[in-house]
C-alpha cells in the first residue's frame, strides 16, 4: 500500500556530445535502475540525447536523425517497462527546432512539450538554435513513426495517480512560469529539464526559487540539470537534481560528482492535495486563467513498493533552521500576543498558576519577557502556587524557585481544606478519587486566579497547551479557562523543547538548573496522592506521539492508515505497531468528543500553521459524534 505517495526521480546519466546513440543507452542504464526502486516516473536533463553544449552543430541533420534512432532505442528498450520517462532531445515541427522534453511510457510518446523561454542573454545563445512554443501554430507532432503526438506547452500527463506538466529550464526562471499555469490547471508535479551552468551562490538561489514556486503552488516538483559529459569549454555542469515538495526540498544530488547519478524521493500526493483543498487563494487564482489545457491520459500500472521516505518524530520543525531559531521564533510570538494584549486592554498586572511543571513555567517565562519588553517591573506578575492533595514536593520546590529566580510577585494558597469544606457541601466522600475530585480542584485554582485577576486588576494568564486542548485534557471551566492563552498554540512536546531552549540561554545557573529539573520531571496534573505519583502519559498516552497525531490530522487530515504507517516508522524502536495504534484510536476518540471544550476556548496566539481556536483554524460541531 503506497499511501498515496509516489516514488519519483531525476536521473543524470554521463553523456558523450554529440553522441546520441551512446546517450540513450546512458539513459536506458538510469531508467533499468530506477524501475528496480519502483519508480513510477524519472526525468532526465535538457537535451540530454545530444548534450547541452553542443553549440551549432545542434543545427546539423545528422545530428537530428540520430537523437530520432536514441529515442527509438529508448522506446524500444522501455515497451515493457511501466516507468514514465521524460527525456530532452531537439525535435523539428514543420522546419523549426525545439528544445523539447519528450513524455513516454512502454514505447509509446505521450507529448512532446517544447521550451518557451528561449534565453539569449549573458552565456546563453539559445535564440540562436531554438524556436519557443508560442512560435508555433501546430499541436502535434511526430516522430519515430509515432503520428498525432500531442505537442504543446499547455499539456498536462494525467497518470493513475496524479497529473504532470513539463517546463524546461529558463521557463522556472521567468515572472511567470509555465509551471504556475500548469498546476493552477490542475498539474500536481511539474518535471523541469535544465542544463545550469554552476556559479558562486547560483544553487542557493535556485534551492530558494523552487521552494517558493512549489510552496506557492502546492506542488512537487523535479528538477534534473546537466552534469558529467558536457562541455567546459566555457562554463562547468555540475549535474544537479534536487525533489521539492510544498516547500521543501525533498531529496538532492551529490555536487560536483563525475558519475551518473539517480535522486529518488517519494512524494506526498495527499499533502498537495490537502493544502490545495484548504486554500482558497489557490482556487480564486485559478479561475484567472481562462485558457484550457490539453490532458494526456497515460495508463500506467500503479505498483506497491517500500516507501523509504524519512518522517520526524517532530513534524512541527523545519529541517532547515536550528531548533534553537525556531524555539526562539516561537517564543517570541508567545510574548508579542501577551504584549499586544496588556497595551491594548491597558492591562499591567498579569495573575498565573503555578504549579512546577512544563506549561506554568513556560507562560511564566512568557509573562517576564512581555513584561520586560512593556517596560513594567516582574513584580506586576502575580504568580501563584496553590498546592492540593497530590502536589509534589519537587514541583513545588521548583514552583518556588523559578519565581524567586524571575523575580515575580509570588503567593502560596493551598486548596486542601477548601476542597474538602466543598466536598462537604456537596455531599462527596474525599476518598473516592474520581473526576469530581479532581475537577474540584481544578476549579478551585481557577477561582481563585479569577478573583485575584480583579483583586489587582490584571488578567488571568492561561497554561494549558495545544496537546492538550486537541486531546480535552482540561478541566472545563477549571484550567480550560483563562483570560489570555499563552501556551494554547504550543504543543507539548514543544513546550518541552522552549524550556530547554530557555534554559540554556539563561544567564542564571540556579533558573537554569530548574527549568532542566522541570523539563525532567514526569508530566502530571498531580491531583490524586498516589505512590510514584501520578502519571498523565500513563493514563493519555506518550505526548510525542500524540502531538504526531495531531500535526498530520489537523494540517493535512490523513487517514488512520497513513497516519500509523507514517508513525510506525518515525517512531520504530521506540513504540511498536500495536502500542502506536492503540495511542492514535485514544488520540481520535479524545479529539473528537472534546470540541465543546474547545468551543469556547480564551484567546491566545496561534504559533505554528495548526491551531485549534473556533474563530479560526478549528470550526466543528460540540456534539461530533
Amino acid at each position: 500500500m503506497n499511501h498515496n505517495f509516489v516514488k519519483i526521480a531525476a536521473g543524470i546519466p554521463s553523456i558523450h556530445i554529440g553522441d546520441p546513440i551512446y546517450n540513450s543507452k546512458a539513459v536506458n542504464t538510469l531508467i533499468d535502475e530506477a524501475c528496480l526502486s519502483g519508480t513510477q516516473l524519472i526525468s532526465f536533463p535538457e537535451l540530454s540525447l545530444t548534450g547541452y553544449t553542443i553549440g551549432d552543430y545542434m543545427h546539423y541533420q545528422t545530428l537530428i536523425a540520430d537523437s530520432e534512432k536514441a529515442l527509438r532505442d529508448i522506446l524500444l528498450h522501455t515497451t515493457d517497462l511501466d516507468i514514465i520517462a521524460v527525456i530532452g532531445m531537439p525535435v523539428t515541427v514543420r522546419g523549426l527546432l525545439f528544445n523539447c522534453g519528450v513524455a513516454i511510457h512502454r514505447g509509446k510518446i505521450l507529448a512532446i512539450v517544447p521550451k518557451r523561454y528561449i534565453p539569449n542573454y549573458g552565456e546563453f545563445y539559445e535564440r540562436r538554435l531554438f524556436a519557443s512554443s508560442r512560435e508555433t501554430h501546430e499541436f502535434t507532432a511526430s516522430i519515430c513513426g509515432q503520428e498525432q503526438i500531442p505537442f504543446g506547452e499547455d499539456i498536462i500527463i494525467n497518470t493513475k495517480e496524479f497529473s504532470f506538466g513539463i517546463e524546461i529550464c529558463e521557463d522556472l526562471w521567468a515572472p511567470i512560469p509555465p509551471s504556475t499555469e500548469l498546476c493552477l490547471k490542475g498539474a500536481e508535479v511539474i518535471i523541469n529539464l535544465s542544463a545550469s551552468d554552476e556559479l558562486l551562490n547560483k544553487n542557493t538561489y535556485l534551492q530558494h526559487m523552487v521552494c517558493h514556486q512549489t510552496m506557492a503552488l502546492m506542488a512537487g516538483y523535479v528538477y534534473c540539470s546537466a552534469g558529467p559529459g558536457e562541455s567546459s569549454t566555457d562554463l562547468v555542469f555540475i549535474g544537479k537534481a534536487g525533489i521539492a515538495e510544498c516547500g521543501d526540498i525533498i531529496a538532492q544530488s551529490e555536487r560536483f560528482c563525475d558519475d551518473a547519478q539517480i535522486v529518488t524521493a517519494d512524494l506526498d500526493l495527499d499533502r498537495i492535495r490537502a493544502m490545495r483543498m484548504g486554500n482558497s487563494t489557490f482556487w480564486s487564482c485559478a479561475s484567472e486563467f481562462k485558457n484550457n489545457a490539453r490532458f494526456v491520459t497515460c495508463d500506467n500500472i500503479v505498483h506497491d513498493y517500500d516507501i523509504e521516505r524519512h518522517f520526524s518524530q517532530c513534524p512541527y520543525f523545519s529541517q532547515d533552521r536550528s531548533v534553537s531559531e525556531q524555539c526562539n521564533e516561537m517564543f517570541s510570538i508567545q510574548v508579542t500576543g501577551l504584549t499586544r494584549r496588556m497595551r491594548n486592554a491597558h492591562i499591567d498586572n498579569l495573575i498565573i498558576g503555578i504549579s512546577g511543571g512544563l506549561d506554568s513555567t513556560l507562560a511564566l517565562l512568557v509573562a517576564a519577557e512581555a513584561c520586560d519588553k512593556l517596560g513594567l517591573p516582574r513584580t506586576n506578575i502575580h504568580a501563584i502556587t496553590m498546592p492540593g492533595y497530590g502536589t509534589s514536593s519537587r514541583t513545588h520546590t521548583n514552583a518556588d524557585t523559578i519565581m524567586e529566580e524571575l523575580g515575580v510577585s509570588s503567593e502560596t494558597i493551598p486548596i486542601a481544606d477548601s476542597c474538602d469544606h466543598h466536598f462537604a457541601q456537596i455531599g462527596h466522600n474525599p476518598e473516592q478519587h474520581d473526576v469530581t475530585y479532581e475537577n474540584a480542584q481544578a476549579r478551585y485554582r481557577t477561582f481563585i486566579l479569577m478573583n485575584l485577576a480583579n483583586k489587582y486588576n490584571g488578567i488571568v494568564v492561561g497554561t494549558g497547551d495545544l496537546s492538550e486542548l486537541a486531546l480535552g485534557w482540561a478541566t472545563y471551566n477549571g484550567d480550560h479557562m483563562s483570560m489570555y492563552g499563552v501556551n494554547a498554540g504550543v504543543p507539548k512536546t514543544l513546550i518541552r523543547r522552549i524550556v530547554e531552549h530557555l534554559a540554556n540561554n539563561s544567564q542564571s545557573e540556579k533558573l537554569a538548573d530548574c527549568l532542566n529539573d522541570i523539563v525532567d520531571t514526569p508530566i502530571s496534573p498531580e491531583l490524586i496522592p498516589m505512590e510514584g505519583g501520578q502519571v498523565t502519559e500513563d493514563f493519555v498516552g506518550p505526548y510525542p506521539l500524540h502531538d504526531f497525531f495531531i500535526f498530520y490530522t489537523l494540517r493535512y487530515g490523513y487517514s488512520r492508515p497513513k497516519i500509523l504507517m507514517m508513525a510506525e516508522q518515525a517512531f520504530a524502536g521506540e513504540y511498536d505497531d500495536e502500542t502506536i495504534a492503540h495511542w492514535y484510536d485514544t488520540f481520535w476518540r479524545r479529539f473528537k468528543r472534546q470540541q465543546f471544550k474547545r468551543s469556547c476556548l480564551p484567546d491566545g496566539p496561534k504559533v505554528l500553521s495548526i491551531g485549534v481556536s473556533p474563530r479560526g483554524d478549528l470550526r466543528l460541531p460540540s456534539d461530533l459524534a
